[in-house]
């Protein structure tokens, strides 16, 4: 009888593309979110938001625009747990391009790249920040 296990460990190549493809899935399913155009994004900038579960499923549901860390909280919520319709709905351009340069720090680097490669603006919002 070998001892050997039946299925052998990944080798480190093996490993290293199965990470890119796993980053590359995860990449894209940001990517398929996105807006065809920011000039989509209509949401509210003013007022209470209440945001479904689907979206905010941990912490708060309930953010006033007024309050500056929430405001930002509910962008940087959207923008990872919001679905492509959920982005025209709660996100509104203006406020998107002014939180920009902040929101892009707070966001996980993969949210950041697709959002950055897909609207040149946002991009170069944070250039004109650093």
């Amino acid at each position: 009888m070998s001892s050997s296990p039946q299925h052998a460990a990944p080798e480190s190549g093996d490993l290293s593309g199965l990470v890119a493809e796993d980053l590359a899935m995860y990449r894209e399913k940001f990517r398929l979110r996105l807006p065809e155009s920011l000039d989509d994004l209509h949401g509210p900038t003013q007022g209470v938001i209440e945001l479904p579960l689907h979206i905010a499923w941990s912490g708060l549901t309930s953010y006033d625009m007024r309050n500056p860390r929430q405001r930002m909280g509910l962008y940087r919520t959207v923008l990872h747990e919001g679905l492509r319709e959920d982005l025209p709905r709660y996100l509104n351009q203006d406020l998107l391009l002014q939180l920009w340069p902040v929101l892009r720090m707070l966001v996980g680097r993969t949210v950041r790249a697709v959002w950055e490669d897909a609207f040149p603006q946002l991009a170069s919002r944070a250039r004109v920040a650093a």
